[in-house]
């Protein structure tokens, strides 16, 4: 059987409804055009995010994280401050093909604790679920996230577009000074993981435990031209992103 190629796109930082805008392009492409992606990047400035379900005024009960710009993620889950992190994005178009391995969910971040560990980090899933806040995403334990000790370091949320899939998560590699409650990577094990070493790594993992072929692409101009007007049109605005 051939193996399925999955288009590998560039690293990029950008703020939150560029951000956003993207990743919906990237489900959009998976499920009109049956082109799966997998892409990583950053945040600039440093943005609060809030799940698909959350009210606007959660942001507001801590005054750290109201003085944040935010966007609201198409995706379910909890507030995520994205800054000193590495964000992956995964989208699949329908088929079976792309779900033989099972639940993409826990697939992705036993994926990802594969790259941990070759980098010399020990992650695990949790024996159990834990609720240790109400606002913050990694405050709360599920049992497909990933642990570094007492401390969750990976957190993932997806969303279905026509079938297709959308999966998109944070690895968390230092303390943020927004969120000082929340060890990174740096904190827990004393290792400085560079993003191009934490990307590199799950691009490794990800190859050999699919077994498809990563192929180096980038946008093309018309999804560009469609994340420019998302962003603009839809994750910028007080409609959206104040719809709860």
């Amino acid at each position: 059987m051939e193996a399925l190629n999955c288009r590998l796109l560039p690293w990029e930082i950008a703020d939150g409804p560029i951000n956003m805008a993207a990743d919906e392009v990237l489900v959009r492409t998976a499920a009109e055009q049956g082109m799966a992606s997998l892409r990583f990047y950053g945040w600039n400035p440093a943005t609060l995010s809030l799940g698909y379900f959350q009210p606007a005024a959660a942001r507001l009960a801590v005054p750290r994280l109201a003085a944040l710009p935010f966007v609201r993620r198409p995706s379910g889950g909890a507030t995520l401050v994205h800054d000193r992190e590495v964000t992956y994005a995964l989208a699949l178009p329908p088929g079976t093909g792309w779900f033989a391995g099972g639940p993409w969910l826990p697939r992705m971040h036993q994926i990802i604790a594969a790259a941990l560990a070759r980098l010399g980090v020990h992650a695990a899933q949790p024996t159990a679920e834990v609720i240790a806040g109400d606002i913050l995403c990694f405050q709360q334990f599920m049992p497909a996230d990933l642990v570094c000790g007492a401390h969750k370091i990976v957190g993932s949320a997806q969303r279905k577009y026509h079938q297709a899939l959308l999966q998109h998560g944070s690895i968390l590699l230092q303390r943020s000074e927004h969120t000082p409650d929340l060890p990174g990577l740096y904190e827990l094990t004393g290792r400085g993981v560079t993003v191009a070493a934490m990307r590199d790594a799950v691009i490794e993992s990800f190859a050999q435990a699919s077994g498809w072929k990563m192929v180096p692409s980038d946008w093309s101009p018309k999804e560009r031209d469609l994340i420019r007007v998302l962003a603009v049109e839809k994750y910028a605005t007080a409609d959206w992103n104040e719809k709860r």
